[in-house]
């Protein structure tokens, strides 16, 4: 690799505590400068660990002179945590406190100058914590998941009918305290799985190819108790406290996070950039659009949150 081609920014492999939980972060600090950088925070989004397709984004941003802490949530990914493929949706609140937190702690970091970056179920989580006070310079929200009765709604009745005897199962093995049973987080029309619209296990295998990776690299399933819940967890209903600048990226034709939805949401907050663009759930990740997506997002850091 020539000088040319080096990247401006080292990367290393930490950890942080969330409630006695050890968190895998991959810290990417930018090189050659002695000034504090704004830093971005990024997790996944429902069951996905940060291998797939975030360090894309965090290298973008490293390079443009950000700080970026791209984490896996407990249970999940490079993270420890038992048992294995646990989605709490508290805990991963509290998760993205702690990262933040430490964000905050490391040097050459400005934690005055934090965004929350999330996308699909984390860019709901950003917006939940941006709208409970989290002091965030702004917030990026890819393809969010705002509201769970809208999503429950758009993954139809036949889908939900399939997946609700394994999430009432799980339950009441959670209850006995018994390991849990799993669904599968993305399958194809016809299975029992969270995600099974068309485009939904294309889509997956798209990004993990772009991630380098393979089926089986790491588990795509989720303790189906979660189930449970998704339709009680609508981080929309807390935008209107948002005071940050906030970057709201829709899909027109989302099967997950509907469109309508979520402009909806994005009118109750008073400092939105909305860019609606036409293709799918899972299409902002990949070619051809990711480059634009990737683009957008950092023409909005460079105007809320510039680079000194």
């Amino acid at each position: 690799m020539s000088a040319e081609q080096q990247p401006e920014y080292r990367r290393s492999d930490e950890w942080f505590d969330s409630e006695g939980v050890r968190c895998a972060v991959a810290v990417y600090r930018p090189t050659g400068t002695s000034v504090d950088a704004p830093a971005v925070v990024m997790a996944h989004g429902f069951g996905t660990p940060r291998a797939v397709r975030l360090y894309a984004y965090a290298e973008v941003f490293a390079r443009a002179g950000y700080a970026v802490l791209v984490f896996d949530y407990r249970h999940f990914g490079d993270s420890d945590g038992q048992p294995r493929q646990l989605l709490d949706i508290g805990k991963q609140l509290v998760d993205w406190t702690n990262a933040v937190a430490y964000a905050r702690t490391l040097d050459g970091i400005d934690s005055t100058r934090i965004v929350g970056w999330g996308t699909s179920f984390a860019g709901g989580h950003v917006l939940t914590r941006a709208g409970a006070g989290e002091n965030f310079a702004a917030v990026i929200a890819q393809v969010p998941h705002v509201d769970g009765f809208a999503a429950v709604r758009a993954t139809g009745l036949r889908r939900t009918v399939r997946v609700a005897p394994s999430a009432v199962v799980d339950q009441v093995r959670a209850l006995l305290g018994r390991s849990p049973r799993y669904v599968e987080s993305v399958g194809s029309p016809g299975d029992v799985a969270v995600m099974s619209t068309p485009d939904a296990a294309p889509g997956r295998d798209l990004l993990l190819a772009e991630s380098g990776l393979k089926a089986g690299d790491y588990p795509e399933t989720v303790a189906a108790r979660v189930l449970l819940r998704i339709g009680l967890y609508s981080p929309g209903k807390t935008a209107s406290n948002i005071t940050c600048p906030v970057l709201m990226q829709i899909m027109s034709e989302d099967a997950v996070t509907p469109a309508a939805v979520a402009e909806k949401v994005a009118r109750k907050i008073s400092d939105v950039t909305v860019h609606i663009h036409k293709g799918g759930h899972f299409d902002p990740y990949v070619q051809p659009l990711f480059p634009i997506i990737v683009e957008e997002q950092l023409e909005f850091l460079k105007k809320t949150v510039p680079v000194r």
